[in-house]
């Protein structure tokens, strides 16, 4: 499939998103840089019209099954990749990562092919939206989501698995509130 498959053409539809880290760094492997993504979550659902069906952090990407309300999806996922990359690039340089200077160093080397970047480039570009446009593909894209830490042998079942919203659906404790669908 080409890229022109994947754009967000209807601003306010409800989508599966996917964010990437450069070059697929196992970032997200600390309960503070995990934190970062979830309050991010928590506080776009609060106060920038997200509606969250879905989501699965993984250790090098992120899943979303969402819509936005009030403000564009583009919009959306520029300010929260945005946010989310000072956040964690902050966090990796100030805290006790045994990987930092190699992290930062290929977070920096991929910027140097972008001068948009002024530093580092921490999520890849792609976002790979697939629009929702039927009950059918959010059930379908929900269940991936919530597979995918199954699937990599992280957890036997979904709803073990802390940094999803397969507890929500299961009716156990979570990290963070979603708009249940």
């Amino acid at each position: 499939m080409s890229s022109e498959n994947y754009k967000i053409v209807d601003q306010h539809a409800p989508y599966f998103l996917t964010f990437t880290v450069t070059d697929w760094v196992d970032v997200y492997t600390r309960p503070e840089y995990n934190a970062i993504i979830v309050d991010g979550l928590s506080y776009c659902r609060q106060h920038k019209g997200l509606k969250l069906y879905a989501w699965c952090l993984m250790s090098n990407h992120l899943h979303l099954v969402c819509q936005t309300e009030g403000v564009r999806m583009s919009d959306f996922v520029r300010d929260y990749k945005q946010f989310t990359a000072k956040k964690t690039l902050a966090a990796i340089q100030s805290g006790p990562e045994s990987r930092k200077d190699w992290m930062l160093y290929r977070f920096e080397y991929a910027g140097k092919f972008d001068n948009r970047i002024t530093q580092y480039r921490f999520w890849q570009d792609t976002n790979h939206p697939i629009l929702l446009d039927s009950n059918n593909k959010i059930d379908e894209r929900i269940n991936y989501t919530h597979q995918n830490p199954v699937k990599r042998m992280i957890v036997e079942r979904e709803e073990d698995y802390l940094f999803s919203s397969a507890r929500n659906y299961a009716d156990m404790s979570a990290l963070m509130e979603i708009d249940m669908i």
